[in-house]
């Protein structure tokens, strides 16, 4: 029994076809298998979930309590370099745009007067945790979520910052709108 060239010629097509649609599946097997060529997968620049207590645990002075419930927190310790640290994560907050009003800057320490925005507390007690200059990004309910070294790229806390505002977007009740006012001017 003999095959006609044009069986061939069909059947090597089909043979090419199959292979050019399994290479995909055989060079993934192969990356995952060897873990060649896969990302880290890590996109914060900081430290992830820090081990420092919640902010409502922080060791502030009592008449100091802050006040930035509801917000994502820049909280940084303000050592020697108060006025420097101060204007730099003054204009990072600035540099958010329309997603400033989301974000609240606490200043632990330091004497400078407050900038723009800025809520100042002092340590009652120095925490065992504590490193100078260091900087914290705390979720809405006082959560660390990333810890960044004392000479941490603002650019790189304003992209991790920025991705995590648009990860969790902004409730459509919050941000100074009443959700039963909405309902009522909806009928």
């Amino acid at each position: 029994m003999t095959m006609t060239h044009a069986a061939r010629y069909g059947r090597l097509k089909l043979l090419a076809l199959l292979l050019f649609l399994s290479l995909p599946v055989l060079v993934a097997t192969v990356m995952a298998l060897g873990r060649v060529g896969i990302p880290e997968g890590r996109t914060a620049h900081g430290e992830l979930a820090p081990e420092i207590p919640v902010l409502a645990e922080w060791p502030l002075a009592a008449n100091m309590a802050p006040s930035v419930s509801g917000d994502w927190v820049l909280a940084f310790d303000c050592g020697r370099r108060c006025a420097e640290l101060s204007d730099q994560w003054w204009r990072l907050h600035r540099a958010l745009g329309r997603e400033a009003p989301r974000v609240s800057r606490l200043r632990v320490g330091g004497q400078a007067e407050a900038l723009p925005g800025e809520v100042v507390a002092r340590w009652a007690e120095r925490p065992s945790w504590l490193e100078p200059g260091r900087l914290w990004l705390l979720d809405p309910r006082g959560q660390p979520v990333l810890g960044y070294p004392a000479d941490v790229d603002p650019y790189a806390v304003k992209a991790d910052l920025g991705r995590l505002l648009r990860m969790n977007p902004e409730a459509p009740w919050q941000g100074g709108q009443e959700l039963a006012g909405q309902e009522l001017a909806g009928r």
